[in-house]
């Protein structure tokens, strides 16, 4: 007979099998590294208790009929079926798109003016104005709102004062509803240029100054210089500028609901969709639709940002 086989000791590092007493996996990672993990973790327990929580209960909410005091009954899909028919859901979804519309393109557009402007260099005291367009954005909005509505009152109004003056009739600005949602797309657009017009700036001060002195030398013109040059270098800034704006659009709420009210104004034009959840879930007590509304705005800005990205994204590709 042969020697007895002895116990293997050698230890194949590729193999899956390990050593007896030795932690592995995440856990022993964790635990590696228990002093950094505990460093960070009040930024995660916050975020898990107000961020993530409420997004999850909130999910949990619309497929639930609940008043905020009594016992929630389970409601399935018919919050969401009841959203899709109702045409108040509907109208606030159009006034939202169309104060987007009337605020987001000039916005945009005056911001890369104000940009072009402050890189300048025939221009004086650039920091200050920097600051003074900036200053907007960081403004008490509820103070802008009362102040904007003062401007737009229908009797004493700042802005039918001046029409007084060339003889014109006082409009009744706050009674119409394009009146409504030009009184919000001008306090959007009042808020918003300065910040915007930060971020171009900083695209225009990263554009090699070199390009320009090519161009200048092959003979462009200024206005080619800025679609050939500026312009095509700014459209991932232009991008992320569109899709803030977007999200930032459709969830206008502050401005109206001073101005005009929980209920749009007259006939519902100031009616957003923010506005609207914030009427149906704290004002009706309905706040399992609420949730469902939430949701739904949720899935709207989804889709409207894809298509944005998809059509700068797609004008940049023809471009190329």
């Amino acid at each position: 007979m042969g020697e007895p086989l002895q116990k293997q000791t050698h230890f194949d590092p590729g193999s899956s099998m390990q050593p007896m007493g030795r932690k592995t996996g995440l856990a022993s990672e964790i635990w590696k590294h228990r002093k950094e993990y505990l460093a960070i973790s009040p930024f995660y327990i916050l975020f898990a208790v107000f961020g993530l929580f409420p997004i999850l209960f909130s999910m949990y909410l619309s497929f639930q009929k609940w008043d905020g005091i009594g016992e929630m009954t389970f409601n399935g899909l018919n919050n969401y079926r009841f959203m899709v028919t109702d045409p108040e859901f509907w109208k606030a979804v159009g006034n939202t798109l169309l104060i987007w519309i009337y605020s987001t393109i000039p916005m945009l557009f005056f911001a890369l003016i104000v940009a072009f402007l402050l890189n300048a260099s025939f221009v004086k005291f650039r920091t200050f104005f920097r600051i003074g367009y900036f200053l907007p954005n960081v403004t008490s909005l509820v103070a802008v709102a009362i102040v904007f509505s003062t401007l737009f009152s229908n009797n004493y109004g700042l802005l039918n004062y001046l029409l007084s003056l060339f003889g014109i009739s006082p409009v009744e600005w706050l009674n119409k509803t394009w009146g409504i949602q030009l009184a919000v797309s001008v306090m959007v657009i009042w808020r918003w240029v300065g910040y915007n017009a930060i971020i171009y700036l900083a695209g225009l001060q990263s554009i090699p100054t070199v390009l320009y002195e090519a161009a200048k030398i092959d003979g462009a013109t200024g206005v080619q210089a800025f679609f050939r040059i500026t312009i095509p270098n700014l459209r991932p800034i232009i991008l992320f500028t569109v899709i803030t704006s977007t999200i930032g659009g459709m969830q206008i709420f502050t401005e109206s609901q001073v101005l005009v009210g929980n209920d749009g104004g007259v006939s519902g034009g100031g009616l957003t969709i923010v506005l609207y959840l914030y009427r149906e879930a704290f004002v009706n007590n309905y706040f399992g639709y609420g949730s469902a509304v939430g949701w739904g705005m949720f899935i709207l800005i989804a889709l409207f940002s894809i298509f944005n990205w998809r059509v700068v994204q797609g004008g940049g590709a023809k471009d190329e």
